[in-house]
């Protein structure tokens, strides 16, 4: 019998959620976000943004957090943070997220959702955040020093998720030790002090992660992302530059042929077809007919969104309008949550 915590449990219990939310959208409150480091890219949208419309368009209640706070968990600077939450903010509208029916907000302007921070630190204990594979995998990524807002990354998480009361979090295989520990953080509230927090679940994204254009994990670090925001020109050029092999038959080969293969899961996930069927159909005409074949499904896909993306840049009074929106009903829930905390700790004065 599986346990709680393992993968097969939380894979059951999100499969019935996915079947479930067909049915009664409305249950849920779904929590996502990005931290703003930079420019979103065709990895970001693929890979959670373009299933975050998905979910508010069939009703769920959905809230987007623009994590500026968790930018200087491993980062030593918040250069350029203003003009990244604003292209953020531009990249979700473009993409189709309605502010109407999600709400974007900005981390550092909730303060009562950073404040749930300190009951919570006193329900989990040090060794228990040491252990979280993923705060560990950040810290080796960065190379930065393990500093007490890195190591209580996961309670963030949990303050972000809980304030709104939400219920489910879309998230990868990895990212599992983060809802178990914001799990057991409501936990021990509602068993301490009576129930204030629903139990949260996992919906895992059965999305394949889509590798950069040289088959590493895509990354604005390694300059083999197509960002969002790019013009047709600037994601021909980015493309054109991508490294591939002196082979010229054309074959999906991850292992064997990382650059070849980036290219080709590129051009199969914005046009729908398989990466073999793409391969076969270039087959000898080679690295440059692949490149064309790319550049030119990238940017039919991505038209319509950058030619909305362009109206935003031209009015960012509107994107300023939003964020401010989003934040005041943020703070509205967050505040009626901490006083939900307060009553039930007795803090009442």
């Amino acid at each position: 019998m599986p346990n709680e915590r393992s993968y097969e449990t939380a894979l059951r219990r999100s499969n019935e959620i996915a079947a479930d939310l067909e049915k009664n959208p409305s249950a849920y409150r779904m929590l996502t976000g990005d931290r703003p480091t930079g420019r979103l890219h065709l990895g970001h949208y693929f890979g959670t943004i373009k299933r975050r419309v998905e979910l508010q368009n069939m009703g769920v209640n959905t809230a987007v957090l623009i994590a500026d706070y968790q930018v200087i968990t491993d980062r030593d600077t918040t250069e350029h943070i203003q003009d990244n939450v604003y292209n953020m903010v531009m990249d979700y509208l473009a993409c189709g997220i309605d502010p109407k029916k999600t709400m974007i907000y900005a981390h550092s302007a909730v303060p009562a959702c950073n404040q749930l921070m300190l009951p919570f630190l006193s329900l989990v204990s040090e060794a228990e955040l040491q252990r979280n594979p993923t705060v560990k995998a950040e810290m080796e990524a960065s190379g930065h020093e393990l500093t007490g807002l890195l190591l209580t990354y996961p309670v963030h998480q949990a303050c972000d998720i809980l304030f709104c009361k939400g219920n489910v979090v879309p998230v990868g295989r990895d990212q599992l030790p983060h809802i178990e520990l914001t799990r057991l953080i409501a936990r021990k509230f509602n068993n301490r002090y009576g129930t204030v927090f629903p139990e949260v679940d996992a919906l895992l994204s059965d999305t394949p992660l889509l590798p950069g254009l040289d088959g590493r994990k895509m990354s604005k670090s390694y300059g083999n992302a197509i960002s969002i925001s790019m013009t047709a020109e600037e994601t021909a050029k980015r493309i054109k530059k991508s490294q591939t092999d002196p082979e010229r038959m054309i074959t999906f080969d991850p292992e064997a042929r990382p650059g070849v293969s980036g290219l080709l899961s590129t051009a199969a996930i914005c046009t729908g077809r398989s990466e073999v069927e793409i391969a076969e159909e270039i087959g000898m005409s080679g690295a440059g007919a692949l490149k064309k074949y790319v550049t030119e499904a990238v940017n039919s896909y991505f038209e319509p969104i950058r030619e909305r993306r362009r109206r935003f840049e031209q009015d960012l009074d509107y994107v300023k309008d939003v964020l401010h929106e989003g934040n005041r009903r943020a703070n509205e829930i967050a505040e009626a949550t901490l006083n939900e905390v307060r009553e039930a700790m007795g803090m009442v004065y």
